[in-house]
């Protein structure tokens, strides 16, 4: 179990289609870094969709 201290959620639309990678890159130009033990919540243009990612990293 991955424990997730904040949650922190895009305010801008993000393109559902997008992998991983493209997700850890919104990541670091909207957050300035990436943090550990994070949720990340991401939505589509209209709305309709949300996407969750939780990101464990060792530095």
């Amino acid at each position: 179990m991955i424990r997730i201290d904040p949650l922190w959620m895009a305010v801008g639309p993000v393109d559902m289609r997008a992998g991983a990678d493209r997700l850890v890159a919104i990541v670091v130009q909207v957050f300035g870094m990436r943090r550990r033990t994070t949720g990340y919540l991401f939505a589509n243009a209209r709305a309709t969709r949300a996407a969750r990612c939780t990101f464990r990293w060792t530095y």
